[in-house]
């Protein structure tokens, strides 16, 4: 069974920055899958905030976060990481992780319902 953890979470200045990680377990070959991160704020859809492919050759970024945000991942160590820069009040949610099923997909996903396997999240707190 998949298990996704995240941490780096917590309460951050506006104009701060936070780098959140996501440790995968229980699958034999982490490098071969696409990773995404999300996230939901209170009373809001959760949506894609950055994904990267397999080979980590491919990355997608949210219009909202691009250019403060990069996604990144350490395919020895099983984890992918979110760095976030110049962080927004608006950039307050729980942000989750997410990996799906199918082994060598350059594409990548976007919506939530294409991903398996989620994270239990961490929250993200910007003050103004």
């Amino acid at each position: 069974q998949v298990q996704l953890v995240e941490s780096g979470g917590g309460l951050v200045q506006a104009g701060g920055s936070l780098r959140l990680s996501c440790a995968a377990s229980g699958r034999t070959s982490f490098s071969s899958y696409k990773m995404a991160w999300f996230r939901q704020a209170p009373g809001k859809e959760r949506e894609v905030v950055a994904g990267i492919s397999w080979t980590g050759g491919r990355t997608y970024y949210a219009d909202s976060v691009k250019g403060r945000f990069t996604i990144s991942r350490d395919d020895a160590k099983n984890t992918v990481y979110l760095q976030l820069s110049s962080l927004k009040p608006a950039d307050t949610a729980v942000y989750s992780c997410a990996t799906d099923s199918i082994l060598f997909m350059d594409a990548l996903r976007l919506r939530v319902d294409q991903y398996q396997y989620w994270g239990q999240g961490t929250q993200v707190t910007v003050s103004s």
